[in-house]
């Protein structure tokens, strides 16, 4: 087992005592000693040694987030919730940051997340989604190679496993997040012995026969279940004095968005990005990514305020108006296409399936149903998705919002369901995505830390508001 080598590799803003080191792990775990990738892996060691009882690791989401990255944002208050207990850990999984990356090769075009996104035409056709995902594609199979290939969740779970083995640790104690729940929830079902205490916040459904396709699917319900937030807000006369009051009642937000989207789609307004304009879809992404933090409400309202203005000129953040690097699509695309098997791409069937739900969730207007490059990916999975079951040891805890617009919560309530009596599910009374230290409320960080602290978990599922 290779030994890390810990260096100095504190960020700014971030806490001035983190390390880096990089882990050697098989390009493919059938030969171990093949061909080895290098992952980037980060810790804060524990600053009260007496009161050390663990290893801690942050496993983040996406798939494509970096680890290292998070723990550079949540070290510090995770840290002091922590008070000492744990060593906290974590890791760039293969194809982030600075682990071994792969390229598709793509166009800045085709790795804009608009158009990643799959967003249907303002008509709601599909013609240009289907060329361009057989595009994407065939540049991923092209360029790629093994490495791309390798890109899956199995693999980052074995990569954790080979990750504790280097720490020296019998057990890991954990903090999933998003996409890193189904991460953790597989790892749990695979190396159930080396579980200590288990957190899996903002889940989605476990369904092995559709994984990412099914959360991708469940973000249509999801943006509506959350809307109501935001329309709240946007309606609450304490917004006027900021000129970011849409409309007199919360009924009436919902009309004014998908008026404005409607009408960017006939007519697109130009922005402060050259060549970018504001369009219908730039606007449904925008509130998308919104809905999932209050914190980014005054931020869309004020696109809103601008694209109705005449005399203003609409500011794209890099978020709506900004491409993925190469690297950031390959892996995205990567895990989620060699995952499972998608549909193949008959064009009358994702045109169906894109009609029926934007004539229900117009907020998303079909995107979330629509055509991927997955449909067209090259080469069938090496191995299924694993079946997540209540076998293995009661030690997981999840935290959910009631109103997540990502991972709803009925996908989390399968999750919850799948894992029997090995979890204990708070639900908290807020929207959002990510609740622990981020999106949530006090009640439900205080079950986190008293769980990953002391290990007591609630004697049933339960709800908490404040």
């Amino acid at each position: 087992m290779p030994t890390l080598t810990w260096e100095p590799c504190a960020s700014t803003g971030g806490p001035t005592d983190q390390e880096c080191a990089e882990l050697p792990v098989p390009l493919d775990y059938r030969d171990p000693g093949g061909r080895q990738l290098t992952l980037a892996v980060s810790r804060l060691r524990s600053d009260r040694p007496e009161a050390r009882r663990g290893t801690l690791l942050v496993i983040a989401g996406g798939p494509g987030s970096s680890g290292v990255q998070r723990l550079t944002q949540k070290g510090a208050a995770l840290r002091k919730e922590m008070k000492g207990a744990y060593d906290i850990v974590s890791l760039d999984p293969r194809g982030v940051g600075g682990s071994t990356t792969a390229s598709c090769g793509l166009d800045e075009g085709d790795r804009d997340l608009v158009t990643l996104r799959s967003w249907p035409a303002p008509d709601g056709g599909i013609a240009d989604n289907l060329a361009r995902s057989r595009r994407v594609a065939d540049a991923c199979a092209r360029n790629g190679g093994a490495v791309l290939r390798s890109f899956t969740t199995a693999n980052e779970v074995r990569d954790i496993d080979r990750f504790r083995q280097a720490l020296g640790e019998e057990k890991l104690s954990a903090w999933g997040i998003s996409y890193g729940t189904y991460v953790g929830a597989v790892y749990a079902q695979k190396y159930p012995r080396h579980t200590d205490r288990w957190v899996l916040d903002s889940s989605g459904d476990p369904d092995p026969s559709r994984v990412a396709r099914g959360w991708l699917a469940n973000m249509s319900a999801g943006a509506d279940s959350r809307f109501p937030d935001f329309a709240a807000w946007a309606a609450d006369p304490a917004r006027e004095d900021a000129g970011l009051r849409l409309a007199r009642r919360p009924e009436d937000v919902r009309a004014v968005v998908l008026g404005l989207a409607a009408e960017l789609d006939r007519r697109p307004k130009p922005s402060d990005r050259p060549g970018r304009p504001l369009t219908g879809n730039r606007l449904r992404q925008a509130l998308q990514g919104a809905l999932y933090s209050d914190s980014a409400f005054p931020q869309v309202a004020r696109l809103i305020q601008q694209a109705q203005d005449p005399a203003a000129t609409p500011v794209l953040t890099p978020d709506v108006a900004g491409a993925l690097s190469d690297q950031v699509a390959a892996v995205t695309m990567g895990v989620v296409c060699n995952d499972v098997r998608w549909p193949a791409a008959a064009a009358s069937s994702y045109a169906r399936a894109v009609a029926a739900d934007r004539a229900r969730y117009p907020l998303t207007a079909g995107m979330p149903v629509n055509v991927t490059p997955c449909a067209f990916w090259k080469g069938a999975p090496v191995e299924k998705p694993i079946r997540i079951t209540g076998r293995g040891p009661s030690n997981i805890l999840m935290v959910q919002s009631l109103r997540d617009p990502s991972t709803p919560y009925f996908g989390a309530l399968r999750m919850r369901e799948a894992l029997g009596d090995r979890a204990r599910l708070v639900t908290v009374e807020h929207g959002g995505h990510g609740v622990y230290l981020g999106n949530g409320k006090a009640c439900g960080d205080r079950e986190v830390t008293r769980f990953l602290t002391t290990g007591a978990r609630p004697g049933r599922d339960t709800y908490c508001a404040d």
